[in-house]
């Protein structure tokens, strides 16, 4: 009995345009095919190098933010245009999105959170603006204190 065949009996159907055999390429399968990857509920699957727990590094097959979502949060966050809120106050700024992206870390976070930092690197960035927006002293000054603890910490 196929796979087809059995999800017919639950009154389901594969889409054939979505539906395809990954191989999951890892330490131990070597092979190489068409299809070694895939995107599911935001996640990209794919060969990935990993550490064991003896430190050893290994290529397992591991998922991570994809492509698609990561850019949808970047887009969510150029929404948000935080450089242009210069009359709140930052506490009123982190209220309204530290929910939201502790939500994406949360989620997204599980698997290779190191994926994420583009993303947080860009409210950084919109931040950093905001304050060279609001604070004159800060425009032209990039040796400025603030500053260069925020570009250290996005770095």
């Amino acid at each position: 009995m196929s796979s087809s065949d059995w999800l017919a009996e639950l009154g389901l159907e594969l889409n054939p345009d979505k539906t395809a055999i990954v191989y999951c390429k890892d330490a131990n399968r070597k092979g190489s095919y068409e299809h070694e990857q895939f995107d599911f509920l935001g996640y990209r699957f794919r060969p990935r190098l990993a550490k064991n727990r003896r430190g050893q590094f290994f290529v397992g097959f591991a998922p991570a933010i994809s492509d698609t979502a990561a850019k949808e949060i970047r887009h969510q966050i150029k929404r948000w245009r935080l450089h242009l809120h210069s009359d709140m106050e930052l506490e009123e700024l982190a209220t309204f999105v530290n929910p939201i992206v502790r939500g994406w870390i949360n989620y997204y976070g599980r698997f290779y959170p190191s994926r994420l930092v583009q993303s947080g690197r860009q409210i950084d960035e919109y931040l950093i603006r905001r304050a060279r927006q609001k604070y004159k002293r800060l425009r032209t000054n990039t040796r400025c204190p603030l500053i260069t603890y925020a570009h250290g910490i996005a770095s």
